[in-house]
């Protein structure tokens, strides 16, 4: 085919970095409180990514405990230099704390990565290193203006040395520049490039939301003073009005292919059924050429389009992951994730073959802690789940089930469980805070079929003591509980499958032989 489809990475993959080696592409995105941490993607056309593995998947690399939701791993850069994959991020700590920026290294980009390298006085977030061709290495990030806010979020990316030697910062801190777009705020994520001789620094301004874009300036110098682009914004969507079918667009990164075109990978959002934003943001493709020494993105257009004509490389295709994970290898796939870093072993995939086999702890996942729960994204508005689950709850507290997950406190909950020592199945919609009973069902079962669909914003939910002899336990749930406009917060709606005691000492697990995720559409 001589097009492709955006999103190239669908679902909850925000604030994309790209840099290219030889004729291979590496990806990597943000992954906020999810353990393990940043999803790197390896592509030889743009178009087609496989992911092969995670930056930071050691308890010793990323420390999540207590991380609220929508904190942790902000806007990763990658880089490569000498032979060195470099990787660096910013760790939000707390709502209220520290925001702490770090790098780490590899030789092979599957990993193994290092242990952080803490930099210390080094303020801001969205941090980005620059190679310059001297040898020197610069680390950027944003910060409040030395003299101060202007307006509201008023931010100004600054640039410092950074001695590789003692993996810290030296030298003074330099002012490069505060916006094309006076008054829109967020100043952030700035990325610095060396193209033709001169110096070219592309930020995202507007914010994460409707008003996102992306802003270019450009220097014959280093430190400046940059000159800015008066086409500015070179890329934003919040001109097509919100009924656009892609808004939130910014935050970009660029790279050059082998055969000389330039292309640009940034984040946007789908909603549906509304302004509703249910898989959150996620990583698009768009081709730009140079005209005037600047970039003009997707020449007669403007605009990302869902479908563009292919990047001028050979088409290369991998192997697509099976709908259906049996849990028979001795390792989680790549697309499976916890929620924060996992201290207890909240799972075995040995101690009953060809399952997955979830302990039920005490954790609950109405709480900032790290619950026996492992998701995947949701990344189609048209999908369906489904697993058959090996668990009898012997006591009240006792649940276990399938979970659409925005945060603690937005969240659908499938479970099996006992109320006044019946066992019953039930659908539990979480709204701000507060658990609603939508529907109960008694049923005894040692072994239980659950299945999901999602039809636009509209939930169904189904159980089954046979293999396709489905009851409706509940449908034509609003899913709109689920989108970022509602819960707010900067991910999207995961979907897995989950186990507590709800505060209470427990030794029982609930096995899981498959979970299949498919598109409806």
């Amino acid at each position: 085919m001589d097009t492709f489809k955006n999103p190239i990475l669908p679902g909850f993959y925000p604030d994309p970095s790209i840099c290219r080696v030889g004729n291979d592409y590496y990806l990597v995105t943000s992954s906020f409180e999810y353990f393990p941490g940043v999803p790197i993607f390896h592509s030889r056309d743009l178009v087609n990514w496989c992911q092969i593995g995670h930056v930071l998947d050691r308890p010793s690399q990323l420390n999540l405990d207590e991380t609220p939701c929508s904190k942790g791993i902000y806007a990763p850069t990658i880089r490569y230099h000498k032979g060195l994959f470099y990787l660096i991020t910013t760790f939000v700590v707390s709502k209220t704390g520290a925001r702490k920026n770090f790098y780490v290294t590899a030789t092979d980009p599957k990993g193994p990565w290092s242990d952080p390298y803490w930099l210390d006085d080094a303020p801001g977030i969205d941090p980005s290193l620059f190679f310059d061709d001297d040898g020197k290495v610069y680390f950027m990030a944003n910060r409040i203006p030395p003299n101060g806010q202007q307006y509201e979020k008023h931010m100004e990316i600054y640039l410092q040395q950074l001695d590789l030697d003692t993996k810290q910062l030296i030298g003074p801190k330099i002012s490069l520049w505060d916006g094309a777009l006076k008054q829109i705020h967020a100043q952030e994520g700035p990325h610095l490039y060396k193209i033709r001789g001169m110096y070219y620094l592309i930020i995202a301004e507007g914010g994460t939301g409707f008003t996102h874009s992306v802003t270019i300036a450009r220097s014959e110098e280093l430190t400046g003073p940059y000159e800015v682009c008066k086409t500015n914004p070179i890329l934003t969507h919040r001109h097509l009005g919100r009924d656009a079918p892609i808004v939130n667009v910014g935050h970009a990164d660029i790279v050059q292919t082998q055969t000389g075109e330039w292309w640009m990978v940034c984040l946007g959002s789908r909603p549906y059924g509304g302004e509703f934003s249910n898989l959150g943001r996620e990583t698009f493709l768009v081709p730009f050429i140079w005209e005037d020494g600047w970039p003009v993105v997707n020449p007669g257009k403007g605009i990302i389009e869902e479908e563009l004509t292919r990047p001028n490389l050979t088409l290369h295709s991998w192997s697509s992951l099976p709908a259906c994970d049996h849990f028979d290898s001795k390792k989680l796939n790549d697309q499976w994730n916890f929620i924060r870093t996992p201290r207890d072993q909240i799972y075995s995939l040995t101690e009953r073959a060809g399952h997955l086999r979830l302990k039920v702890r005490a954790q609950v996942i109405t709480k900032e802690v790290n619950p026996s729960f492992i998701g995947r994204r949701q990344q189609h508005v048209e999908f369906a789940v489904r697993t058959v689950m090996d668990f009898y709850p012997e006591e009240d507290s006792e649940s276990a089930g399938l979970v659409l997950l925005q945060n603690c406190d937005f969240q659908i909950r499938m479970e099996y469980t006992r109320m006044n020592d019946r066992a019953v199945i039930r659908l539990l919609k979480r709204v701000a805070g507060e658990d609603q009973t939508w529907s109960i069902q008694e049923v005894e079962t040692k072994r239980m079929f659950l299945k999901i669909e999602g039809h636009g914003q509209s939930y169904n939910f189904y159980y089954a003591l046979e293999p396709e002899e489905w009851h409706v336990l509940y449908e034509n749930v609003d899913g709109r509980i689920l989108s970022t406009e509602v819960a707010g917060g900067f991910t999207g709606s995961y979907i897995g499958m989950y186990a507590s005691s709800n505060g209470r000492e427990s030794q029982n697990v609930a096995d899981f032989d498959y979970f299949e995720y498919v598109s409806l559409s």
